[in-house]
């Protein structure tokens, strides 16, 4: 079974005959969109650039030129991304430390379904590299759902909240790779 690491190491050997003159690979952002397609957004920057440059791999290195393909790859790898940001407040060490410190100080009744929800959710959220997936997605916000209400958050849910401006960031990579993505390899 091939892994993910060996996967992006392929697709970054393929993407060096993508990189224009002083351009260098600064990022490899699998996404899957959908169950049946992983494709592989690659960053490039070159020194005194103010912008990078940007291509799309299949899982066998090959461009992939279709638009909304695309799209739905940065959407969803964007969406992922302000998940793990805003995910427990965005410092669950931090907010760890809290709990237990609660826990020593004054341990009242659930604490301890608290502590383990913060666990649940780095479980969740997991060690890079990962794909950005609506499965991903969905399991990140069903582990702070149950932190939230470990903490016993009753109302809206803030992570809920916060997911309302993503719209801003998926706009933002969207029009980045869409006026820096390389047609041709160099």
């Amino acid at each position: 079974m091939v892994t993910l690491e060996q996967d992006l190491d392929r697709v970054a050997v393929a993407a060096a005959s993508w990189a224009g003159p002083a351009e260098v690979l600064v990022a490899v952002i699998p996404a899957e969109p959908d169950p049946e397609q992983t494709l592989f957004l690659v960053a490039f920057e070159a020194p005194g650039a103010a912008t990078r440059s940007w291509v799309a791999l299949d899982a066998q290195g090959q461009a992939v030129t279709h638009w909304p393909t695309i799209r739905d790859a940065v959407s969803i790898a964007a969406l992922c991304e302000v998940a793990e940001e805003m995910a427990g407040g965005g410092d669950l060490d931090d907010l760890r430390s809290k709990l237990v410190g609660v826990r020593l100080v004054e341990n009242p009744p659930g604490i301890d379904e608290a502590i383990a929800a913060v666990d649940a959710l780095e479980q969740a959220l997991g060690r890079p590299p990962r794909v950005a997936s609506p499965r991903y997605l969905d399991t990140v916000g069903a582990a702070v759902r149950g932190l939230e209400r470990a903490l016993g958050e009753t109302g809206s849910s803030p992570f809920t909240e916060a997911m309302k401006q993503a719209p801003g960031a998926i706009e933002s990579l969207t029009r980045e790779v869409e006026a820096g993505l390389k047609t041709r390899q160099s």
